[in-house]
Formats: structure tokens, sequence, C-alpha cells
């Protein structure tokens, strides 16, 4: 009986693991095989080695600032704004919902938002900067100033979604914890580094996964934020997608290369958070 039981819920799962061989692993491992092929079948890693004429250090250089950098900001403001809506006050269901909204919009819209924004001539950043007397900033005029646009938009539009999944972390912690912390005198600094923090690593190492693999993707913002200017940074999609598209070869060996840098982003990820939790 309980043999039937076991393969009736094999049966359950049997579409889930169809598809994921389908659409995921398969395109995946298709990928890698035909990165080292040439357009007549030969097998070469010539598609590799040309990638570096293509600006693949800068690429992965600008990729990785973006990345960490959104990531950082992601993590400590949306830390921020779940224990800010862990607190009952009055208002705080108008918060959760505003806080959320920026999740909802598409990337492609909040990108040509913030286009707006920073436009160097008419933009809102320019204009508020002039209305406090100070002189307007050619927001594409330098790598700096590029970088700053891109991953203040990234952050705008993704912080919630970390909030949201830190939020869920937080409300599944025990009152009790704190509240024998506070009877023995730990202040709030305290609960929040030797309590709050410790039983969040796990989820936190969700929400780094989760966003890391979209910011070693991204592609949309700067196309949209920067696209129309002299592009003076270049993630890895974006960079690729601009200069090897007419080569199918190099453009699925810079597919191979960011699958391995998310494998390898992943799995560092997942090995800190079970040291963590084994280490609690």
């Amino acid at each position: 009986m309980s043999s039937r039981v076991n393969w009736k819920y094999f049966l359950l799962v049997v579409p889930t693991i169809i598809y994921v061989l389908a659409l995921s692993i398969y395109p995946a491992l298709s990928v890698v095989y035909q990165s080292f092929q040439t357009p007549s079948g030969h097998y070469t890693v010539s598609n590799y080695t040309a990638l570096g004429y293509y600006g693949l250090q800068s690429a992965l250089i600008d990729t990785l600032i973006v990345s960490i950098a959104a990531l950082v900001l992601q993590l400590f403001l949306a830390l921020f704004i779940a224990m800010i809506m862990m607190k009952p006050f009055k208002g705080s269901k108008a918060f959760s919902t505003i806080v959320v909204v920026p999740f909802g919009v598409a990337t492609v819209v909040s990108a040509f938002v913030f286009s707006q924004i920073f436009s160097p001539v008419g933009g809102y950043a320019n204009s508020f900067l002039v209305g406090f007397g100070l002189n307007p900033v050619n927001w594409a005029g330098t790598s700096v100033t590029q970088l700053g646009i891109v991953v203040f938009s990234d952050y705008w539009k993704n912080t919630p979604l970390v909030a949201l999944i830190l939020f869920s972390g937080l409300s599944g912690l025990s009152p009790s914890m704190f509240d024998a912390a506070t009877v023995d005198g730990a202040g709030p600094m305290r609960r929040f580094l030797h309590i709050t923090l410790p039983n969040m690593a796990p989820i936190m190492s969700i929400a780094l996964l989760i966003r890391g693999v979209s910011e070693f993707n991204i592609f949309a913002l700067p196309l949209v934020l920067i696209g129309y200017h002299p592009p003076l940074i270049n993630t890895l999609v974006y960079e690729f997608y601009t200069t090897t598209s007419g080569t199918i070869y190099y453009s699925y060996a810079a597919a191979t290369i960011l699958l391995v840098i998310i494998m390898v982003y992943a799995m560092f990820v997942l090995w800190r958070g079970g040291a963590k939790n084994y280490a609690l």
C-alpha cells in the first residue's frame, strides 16, 4: 500500500519534472554544447577567446558592481521596511500597499520613467538640484553616474520583493525569544544582532539568491536608461546583446559564461546559508 501511495505522489510531480527538463535543463545544455561549435560544425574554444575582443572583462566588472551595489541596498532597505511593517501603527496598511507598488510596475515602464527623471535636459532630478541652487548633472556623461542611475532604478523596482520575503521571515520568529532577551536586559541593538539577524540568515539567503540571479541577468534597465546615449557601462547581457547578436555562437558562449557565474553564485549563497543554519 505504501509503495502505491509513493508512486501516486511521484506521478503528481511528473509534469513539473518534464517542464523543468524541457524548458530549463535541455535548453541550458544545448547552449553549452553549441557554444563549442563553429558554423561548419567543428568544435573549438575560439568562441570564448573571441569574447575578450567584445569587452568581456569590462562587462563582468560592471555586472558585479551593479549586482553587489543593488543587492546591498535592497537587503538593508528591505530589512528596514520589513521591520517597520512588523510594527502595528496607524496607517500600516497604507504603508504596506505603497511599499509593494514599485514591484507591480513593469521593468520597461519603470526604466522609462527613470530615464525621464535622470534626463540631462529637463529631467526631474536636475530640476530638483537647480531648485536648491546646485548645478545640473549629466547623468549619462560618466560611467559612475550611469552605474548610479542603473543601481538606483533597480533597487527602487525590486526592493519590495526582498521586503516581502524578509517580512515573511520576521513574521515566523517567536515573540518569546525577544521577550526573554528583554527580561535579560538586552537592548534593541543586541536583540537585533543576536536574535533577529541569526534567525533571519536562511531567509536572507533565499532573498539574495532570488535577486542575485536576476541581477546578473539585468538587461531592460540599462537598455532603456543608457541605450540612447554612448554606453560607458556594459552588463553582461546588455553588452553581448549589442555586440554579438549577429554571431550566434559567440552569443552561446556569452550565455554559457553567464550561466556558470549564476551557478557559482547560487552554490555560494546556498553554502553560506547552510553553514549559518548548521552554526545555529
